[in-house]
């Protein structure tokens, strides 16, 4: 298949080309390198070093012998957008090039307008330019489990059925985001849905989990295919934190009361789901949805698996939650889809044990201590930090 995948610079849409190239498939990458914009406005950087994408093309190549071709630009430019897919042709679009981080959102007016404009625009002119260059291009679009948020009931897989007053109907799950970025996501879906039943387009949604990991077998090849390390509270996960304020013996900062539950995915099967999507389309004018994750904990349960991995003395230290969010909820996700088509999950130890405290202590002397205190607050129209650290 040749798949054509934006935001391929970024954590995960890089490793995604670099293990469906390794799969066989012709791959394309389009970033415009937005991510790396943002590390110099916040002032924080990877944990682990990352290469100019020429680099990893290059190392890429030299290591398996294989090219991906490499596109410059921006989603929110319609005309870029349609040259590119009519240019490459692709039998699949996988999207990840969208601002992922919630709290980048919130920080203000102008940080929320961005990501939703980014976000909802740049995703509508991808729709448009597949139904101009040619409407069976299957879309694989990057969602996310924040979309539902934590609703007292079980969550779907993206369709519920609904009985009121007697009469019944399918209905797209009804949708409760935290946050502008999980909005613009919600946004997204919406008008993705919409393209498939006017247009008759094709498209996956996988409403992902948080992701752990930073190593993908394609990935450990060489030191110059490593994918970001994200730990700052900006963009970097909680587990990620916990993972190295363990290693530098740091107590775990643990928002609220820890009660907090949600879906993870290990990086590996990320790149994995996005190969069983893309090489298992959806019907013309389905719009299918699949709740990507494996595991479920809370942020507490979390820190307790971190603290028992680590072996050492770690103390854990409750901060008053920044986030509008349930501190103790009912949480309970179908997420059978991927498994039917073939998907062998990693387990969130077995990943703490192999990789992720050996990254941090590598690259222990690269952290910034303070990027990991929250500084933006969901109940303040305009926060202190204001993206100037």
């Amino acid at each position: 298949m040749r798949i054509l995948v934006l935001g391929g610079d970024g954590y995960l849409g890089w490793p995604t080309a670099l293990h469906l190239s390794d799969r066989g498939h012709e791959v394309a990458v389009a970033d415009n390198y937005a991510r790396r914009g943002y590390d110099h406005e916040l002032g924080v950087d990877s944990l682990v070093p990352i290469e100019p994408m020429q680099v990893r093309l290059d190392a890429w190549r030299e290591v398996s012998g294989k090219s991906i071709k490499s596109y410059y630009g921006d989603l929110v430019d319609g005309e870029f957008t349609e040259a590119m897919i009519a240019d490459f042709r692709p039998d699949a679009v996988v999207h990840f090039a969208e601002q992922r981080a919630a709290p980048y959102s919130m920080i203000d007016r102008r940080h929320a307008v961005y990501t939703q404009q980014n976000n909802v625009i740049g995703n509508l002119n991808v729709l448009f330019a597949i139904q101009q260059v040619d409407p069976d291009i299957h879309l694989v679009k990057l969602g996310t489990m924040g979309e539902y948020g934590t609703p007292n009931i079980d969550i779907e897989e993206g369709w519920l059925e609904v009985t009121h007053n007697g009469r019944t109907d399918r209905m797209l799950y009804p949708k409760k985001a935290g946050s502008f970025y999980h909005l613009s996501k919600v946004h997204d879906s919406h008008n993705i849905e919409f393209a498939c039943r006017a247009w008759g387009l094709r498209a996956t949604d996988l409403n992902q989990g948080v992701v752990y990991g930073q190593e993908t077998p394609q990935t450990a090849r060489d030191v110059r295919l490593a994918t970001r390390f994200d730990y700052d509270a900006i963009f970097g996960t909680v587990l990620n934190r916990f993972v190295i304020q363990a290693v530098l013996g740091h107590p775990l900062t643990v928002y609220g009361t820890g009660g907090q539950t949600r879906g993870l995915i290990d990086i590996r099967d990320t790149v994995e789901c996005i190969r069983l999507a893309a090489e298992n389309p959806a019907d013309r004018g389905e719009f299918r949805v699949f709740n990507q994750m494996t595991e479920k904990f809370s942020v507490g349960e979390i820190a307790k698996i971190v603290a028992n991995g680590y072996g050492g003395p770690i103390e854990i230290e409750y901060l008053d939650n920044p986030r509008v969010e349930q501190g103790e909820h009912y949480y309970n996700v179908r997420h059978t889809g991927l498994v039917e088509l073939g998907l062998e999950p990693h387990l969130l130890s077995d990943t703490l044990i192999e990789s992720l405290f050996r990254v941090a202590d590598k690259y222990k002397e690269r952290v910034d201590v303070a990027a990991m205190r929250p500084t933006v607050n969901w109940r303040h129209a305009a926060n202190p930090l204001r993206a100037d650290r």
